[in-house]
């Protein structure tokens, strides 16, 4: 049988230099050898929200010590109004630590002005994928600027309290005779805390989903909150199961909202958690 246990074994076996605890570290060392991991289509990465109590050099330390190679770029990190030295700057730095900054957002944006304000700003930073949330109304000019432009757009789910986009469902209503690069960012904590069927949701809008907000939540209502990936009441082995089944090739992007003052712990064995699953 498939326990929590033996996916953290196999996940810690891929994380060096990472203290999670004197029962945790004897569990991994005392493991048997694992077969090598199979190659998936989809990669883990980091949601830069998760480091928002750190300055980037911080930030950069602690992928490097969870060797996570992916990151989704927030503004507290690199400014929108980021000089074109400013932005080469902080590029070195990723590449020094040996991450990709592969995405931005999510970008807020009211009006049609602020929607090119980020597209400018995707195509300075040199990505291809803006995480963001638009309004309704500009939804057609959105769809003609990833046309134009060629950098994709995937709007962020945001559970029960927010009426616009609760959920992957309700941005597939708005999206889905739109541009086929307008898509969905994936909260799966807050697609669950608004009641919905992960599992089933990555299987029904696979074709839209661009980028995937990786996390498990304490309970499937409102009142749930986000836990480390292994512990909440999202299926993982099922969940890795659909994305495989659906080829997904976009990255699954941890974003740890809870211990945000110290979240490598919770990182680190959401990440173990994860790799185990993906080895067995």
């Amino acid at each position: 049988m498939n326990t929590r246990r033996r996916f953290l074994q196999k996940g810690l076996l891929s994380l060096s230099g990472i203290a999670l605890g004197n029962t945790i570290q004897s569990t991994a060392q005392a493991a048997q050898p694992v077969k090598k991991v199979k190659e998936n289509p989809f990669h883990l990465g980091i949601a830069g929200f998760s480091f928002v109590n750190f300055q980037l050099d911080a930030s950069l330390a602690m992928m490097k010590r969870l060797d996570i190679k992916y990151l989704c770029i927030k503004d507290f990190h690199l400014p929108y109004n980021s000089t074109e030295n400013e932005i080469a700057d902080f590029h070195a730095k990723l590449q020094h630590a040996g991450v990709i900054g592969y995405a931005v957002g999510p970008i807020y944006t009211k009006s049609k002005k602020e929607i090119d304000d980020a597209f400018d700003y995707a195509n300075r930073v040199g990505v291809s994928l803006i995480i963001g949330v638009p309004n309704p109304e500009d939804l057609t000019y959105l769809s003609e600027k990833v046309k134009v432009t060629g950098i994709k757009y995937a709007i962020h789910n945001h559970g029960p309290e927010d009426k616009l986009y609760p959920n992957a469902t309700a941005i597939y209503n708005f999206i889905k005779n739109l541009h086929q690069n307008v898509g969905i960012c994936f909260d799966m904590g807050h697609d669950a805390r608004d009641g919905q069927d992960v599992i089933e949701d990555i299987q029904r809008y696979h074709k839209r989903i661009l980028d995937i907000h990786l996390k498990n939540v304490t309970s499937a209502t409102a009142e749930g909150s986000t836990t480390e990936v292994g512990r909440g009441v999202i299926n993982i082995p099922l969940f890795i199961k659909a994305l495989r089944n659906v080829n997904y090739r976009g990255k699954c992007s941890l974003e740890h909202e809870k211990d945000m003052k110290d979240p490598l712990p919770g990182l680190a064995e959401s990440a173990g958690y994860f790799r185990g699953v993906l080895a067995d």
